[in-house]
């Protein structure tokens, strides 16, 4: 049998370890991808520390995957060897229960599946995936870059597009890390009215530069405040992961105004029912999408020039990069490369 580089996790909370396993073949209904790209995802430590009920192991963890199509299954149609394809949060879904029978993938109630949860993901030189799971990248886009777009990519652009937010309308990104960077470049070529808001001074250059009209430094008094002296906001998208900070910014919100949260915490949002009332603001949540989603993704980056800020490493050194990921100082998407070093 062919053997292929891997980095997998043995058991829950144990390393990151690359070994050489079986190039798996796809069974009916599954593609094999030769993996070319993929990004690490704060989601990521789903897989490696344990933290989603059920995982096998040992699982190679990656769900932002780009490469191209090496050999398709039985009864797959729509894809064929030599395609550009990716591989995102979605990994498939039943198709039956009432989510699946709705179009709502995503939100399958009775077999969701997951890339680098429920099989193996794209830490790897090949995967075999649901074929549902494909998405076709345009040739305008790197397999660098399409990896990020394949989770934080769709995940800020199918928020925004399904958020109720006209164009002309004031949107607020929360957060200018691995999902507000991307947030910021999607709202502004959305024709939303875009303001940034982070920590400091140091971020605001390239908020700007990335297409946001207005920066708030939350550092300097309430963000809030500063948004309702804007005119109050109509979506503000929280990709931060403290439900603190999320808390901070919900007075912000103008009249029906809604804030999105992206950032995943297990922190509490601190919120009253008058807050919400009066002017009948809300919050809810988004999360990711479905292969066509991806798809829409990359065909409006490539249309509109929005692209992650990578910083590409061998996979060999896939336990530095989610080391650099986990400490937030990565800048701003750390994607994994199949060239050997």
């Amino acid at each position: 049998m062919a053997k292929m580089r891997a980095v997998q996790v043995a058991r829950a909370g144990g390393p990151l370890e690359l070994v050489e396993k079986e190039v798996p073949a796809p069974a009916a209904g599954r593609v094999r991808v030769k993996i070319e790209a993929c990004g690490i995802c704060h989601s990521d430590a789903l897989t490696v520390e344990g933290h989603w009920p059920g995982i096998t192991y040992p699982r190679v963890p990656g769900h932002e995957v780009a490469g191209v199509v090496d050999a398709v299954g039985a009864n797959v149609r729509g894809f064929e060897a030599g395609q550009r394809v990716g591989v995102g949060w979605y990994g498939g879904s039943c198709g039956y229960c009432d989510s699946c029978r709705r179009g709502d993938f995503v939100a399958c109630l009775i077999d969701p599946k997951i890339s680098g949860i429920s099989y193996d993901g794209g830490y790897a030189e090949y995967m075999v995936v649901p074929s549902e799971a494909l998405a076709h990248i345009p040739d305008d886009i790197s397999a660098v870059d399409a990896g990020p777009l394949m989770c934080a990519g769709v995940t800020t652009f199918n928020s925004l597009r399904n958020s109720g937010a006209r164009a002309g309308d004031l949107v607020a990104v929360h957060g200018i890390g691995g999902l507000g960077h991307l947030g910021v470049q999607f709202a502004a070529r959305m024709g939303f009215h875009t303001v940034a808001i982070a920590r400091g001074q140091d971020k605001a250059a390239l908020a700007k530069k990335l297409g946001a009209h207005d920066y708030i430094d939350s550092t300097v008094g309430n963000p809030g405040d500063a948004l309702t002296k804007m005119g109050g906001a109509r979506i503000i998208l929280a990709t931060v992961t403290s439900g603190k900070a999320m808390g901070e910014v919900l007075g912000g919100l103008g009249v029906g105004g809604k804030l999105i949260a992206l950032g995943a915490s297990p922190e509490p949002i601190a919120v009253t029912s008058l807050q919400l009332i009066g002017a009948r603001r809300s919050i809810a949540g988004w999360p990711s999408g479905s292969s066509i989603d991806s798809e829409d993704t990359m065909r409006f980056s490539a249309l509109t020039g929005v692209r992650p800020i990578v910083q590409q490493l061998p996979l060999e050194r896939a336990a530095e990069g989610y080391a650099l990921m986990m400490s937030g100082k990565a800048r701003f998407r750390v994607v994994l490369t199949m060239g050997r070093a």
